[in-house]
């Protein structure tokens, strides 16, 4: 008797879109959690693949700061007017406009732990009992403590010690009013992974990705872009550099690197020589050695 056999891609996939299936088997109002970023990009596409040839069978959802990249806003308009589906959007600007959150002030002041106030708000307010995240357990030692389906009580709090045990691919569902869960599909894969799938699906990504010249400003060891909302001090200098973006987030906040990958192809040999961590260029997660367990203990992504 013959024997089939997956290439790993194939597995991780198949892995994916079988916990997309099971969030939408036991949830009555999942979405999907969309920044723009390749990993919910990627999600976003395992779940085309997942109800095919029907429609996303649920919203994307947007936590918009205000301090985005315009090209990934532009990449986010752009992709739901091709699923048609619904887009909700959660406004930090709202959040602080309300006095439900206070703006950080100086140089370094993100609006990243904002989203948290945001996001559970968002959560509230449309009645949600999932959110789908594209968090990785390789980006960052507080996500690698994730299951596939991670319980928030009903402050929207996260406790890594009180989770479901995911015995032989069983999941667990089950939630009291007000409670709900984060689900992340794509947790075994890895940045190569995703860059070798992207690369193998032809799936399209903003193209931050990619290098391209930009006006930068170095500060604390990395490319910070030139935006409205930078703050510059007397000795920093904007210049012109060739950088492309490993992960994206708020464009106060995320760092670029030198480099001449033009390419997917190029972008996966970069990747495949790097020893540094995918998120090490993010300001938001130097700021203590728990600051993103810090921030999904409150709520965050």
């Amino acid at each position: 008797m013959s024997k089939y056999y997956l290439n790993y891609l194939d597995e991780l996939e198949s892995e994916a879109i079988f916990i997309l299936r099971e969030v939408w088997a036991q949830f009555d109002n999942p979405v999907i959690l969309f920044s723009g970023g390749k990993d919910s990009i990627l999600v976003t596409h395992l779940a085309k693949k997942a109800f095919y040839p029907a429609k996303i069978p649920f919203p994307l959802m947007h936590v918009d700061t205000g301090h985005n990249f315009p090209e990934t806003i532009q990449f986010r308009d752009d992709i739901i007017k091709d699923l048609g589906v619904e887009l909700i959007v959660g406004s930090v600007q709202e959040s602080i406009d309300e006095g439900r959150v206070a703006e950080e002030k100086g140089k370094n002041a993100t609006r990243n732990a904002l989203q948290i106030t945001t996001l559970l708000d968002a959560i509230e307010s449309n009645k949600i009992d999932c959110a789908i995240g594209g968090g990785r357990r390789d980006e960052e030692k507080a996500r690698a403590k994730e299951r596939f389906f991670s319980h928030r009580d009903d402050f929207g709090q996260w406790d890594p010690k009180n989770q479901r045990p995911e015995l032989w691919n069983i999941f667990n569902g089950k939630h009291f009013q007000g409670e709900h869960f984060r689900a992340f599909p794509i947790s075994n894969w890895t940045e190569m992974d995703v860059w070798n799938y992207i690369k193998r699906e032809n799936i399209a990504i903003p193209s931050l990705y990619f290098a391209h010249e930009r006006e930068v400003v170095k500060r604390d060891g990395t490319w910070i872009p030139n935006s409205e909302f930078l703050v510059l001090e007397d000795h920093e200098e904007v210049v012109i550099k060739k950088i492309r973006f490993r992960t994206l987030g708020d464009i106060t906040i995320t760092g670029g690197d030198e480099s001449d990958a033009d390419t997917l192809e190029k972008i996966a040999l970069e990747v495949a020589g790097m020893r540094n961590t995918e998120r090490g260029n993010r300001s938001d997660d130097k700021r203590s050695e728990s600051a993103m367990e810090d921030r999904k203990r409150q709520g965050y992504f």
